[in-house]
């Protein structure tokens, strides 16, 4: 369970505030018009920025004041997700270990991932030398290698063609499924949380206004229906 209790951020001159509860192994997706405070949530939830208040637990345990490099998740952004001097494996490695030092376990680990995301044979390049939907596998392999219970998307896969990023979609609700993985996906498509979430949260003015199943956006709820662009 992903749980924020009366989490307050202030940014700039507004405040910011989050309630929210995440059962394991939902896929939620956070829509919300620019500026709503979407990136703001989940730099929360991962620990890269601090609330002024309030209390973030995962599983139970409160991560409000712990290191974002020690919380139970992995976290993918629009870019800038590889290191372009490691290989395609070691990037996936360096995941397990900063050092690069694996076990056997481990290692098995990494190629289990690869395998996932369609990357065997490319565990030797560089990212350079692959396509942009696939350097996005290598950090998605990353993040099916650390198997952690939690799994932060923040469009990732937004600059990829539609048909490469509905792949790259139907493959991370795949994994989360077989790994019972909890995903929360930042996107502005409604098409995207349709394809791979059970649930959605609409944020507005810093608040979550819905938090709802997906289903609910066959039919507009009236205070979405400005960001959507669904005339009455």
């Amino acid at each position: 369970m992903l749980t924020l209790s009366n989490v307050h951020y202030r940014y700039q001159q507004d405040w910011m505030i989050f309630d929210a509860q995440i059962a394991p192994g939902e896929i939620v997706a956070v829509l919300g018009p620019s500026g709503a405070g979407k990136s703001t949530l989940l730099s929360l939830i991962a620990g890269l920025i601090a609330p002024d208040s309030g209390e973030i637990t995962i599983d139970g345990k409160p991560v409000t004041t712990t290191p974002a490099h020690q919380r139970p998740l992995s976290i993918l952004f629009q870019e800038h997700n590889v290191f372009t001097h490691l290989s395609v494996f070691d990037n996936m490695a360096i995941g397990l270990s900063p050092s690069l030092k694996l076990t056997a376990t481990q290692q098995e680990a990494v190629r289990h991932a690869a395998h996932a995301v369609g990357l065997t044979d490319y565990l030797s390049r560089l990212p350079s030398q692959l396509s942009g939907g696939q350097r996005q596998r290598i950090a998605l392999g990353r993040s099916i290698a650390r198997n952690q219970p939690l799994l932060l998307l923040d469009e990732p896969f937004s600059a990829l063609d539609p048909a490469l990023k509905q792949d790259m979609l139907a493959l991370v609700k795949r994994t989360a499924q077989e790994q019972g993985t909890t995903v929360v996906m930042v996107t502005h498509h409604p098409d995207d949380a349709q394809a791979i979430a059970n649930q959605f949260i609409y944020l507005d003015n810093g608040r979550i206004q819905l938090h709802d199943p997906v289903d609910t956006l066959k039919t507009p709820p009236a205070i979405m229906r400005d960001y959507i662009g669904v005339t009455a």
